[in-house]
């Protein structure tokens, strides 16, 4: 693995306080001297590292894009199947090193800057391009081409809402019981599309298998993470 420059670690650093500040103050309470105070530098510091709060901000959606995608793209290494490639993208939008309470309130703060930041419009579009592709090549064969682009819009849209209903919630919400509210819109939207029940729960098992097995381990989340510094 190559060795990371003191500069990526001082950005990755930075990057996790922002991360930090927005989850205790939201995106509009995250000043820089916050950023700052919480990573235990200047502002001066975080000022030569990005030049302003949108470059920081920029930073951390980078950083939690990266590892999502980590996890999406780790699974399908593992998946044979259109329906397994499905699941690879279903069960790493909900893998435990991503999912979790913190990253969705931030994740909410970060959503509610796209109106007003081209920036954050940018990169949000290449994240839902990325996502849509992904599921037209898990779902092509499944459905054919001309019911593919639909069935992906929404499932697209049940996982953004989960995503969303978890930041809402008082209580954090398991990433078991987003994949199980995505399968079922899954079942309902394939139901007549001849696709076997049982298919659909064995590549759900495997996939949720494999990212206990993966994803949950010391050296993922280190591969993760450094990937997420650059």
């Amino acid at each position: 693995m190559a060795r990371q420059s003191i500069r990526d670690i001082r950005r990755a650093e930075l990057s996790q306080a922002a991360f930090d500040a927005l989850v205790l103050h939201g995106i509009r309470g995250t000043t820089l001297d916050r950023v700052a105070k919480i990573a235990g530098v200047s502002k001066g510091v975080v000022l030569h590292h990005f030049k302003d709060k949108d470059a920081l901000f920029e930073g951390v959606q980078r950083k939690a894009n990266t590892v999502l995608r980590a996890c999406v793209v780790e699974l399908l290494r593992h998946a044979e199947t259109p329906l397994e490639r499905l699941y690879a993208i279903i069960v790493g939008n909900f893998a435990a090193p991503v999912f979790q309470q913190e990253i969705c309130h931030a994740w909410i703060s970060l959503c509610s800057d796209v109106p007003h930041n081209r920036q954050s419009q940018r990169i949000q579009a290449v994240v839902h391009a990325r996502m849509r592709s992904n599921l037209l090549s898990a779902l092509r064969p499944l459905v054919g081409p001309a019911a593919a682009p639909r069935i992906a819009f929404h499932l697209r849209t049940v996982m953004d809402g989960i995503w969303l209903r978890a930041s809402f919630q008082i209580a954090p919400m398991a990433g078991a019981q987003g994949i199980a509210e995505v399968d079922f819109a899954a079942r309902h939207l394939l139901a007549d599309k001849g696709v076997r029940p049982e298919s659909l729960g064995a590549a759900r098992a495997k996939m949720e298998g494999l990212a206990d097995l993966i994803l949950t381990t010391r050296a993922f989340r280190d591969q993760a993470l450094t990937a997420a510094a650059r």
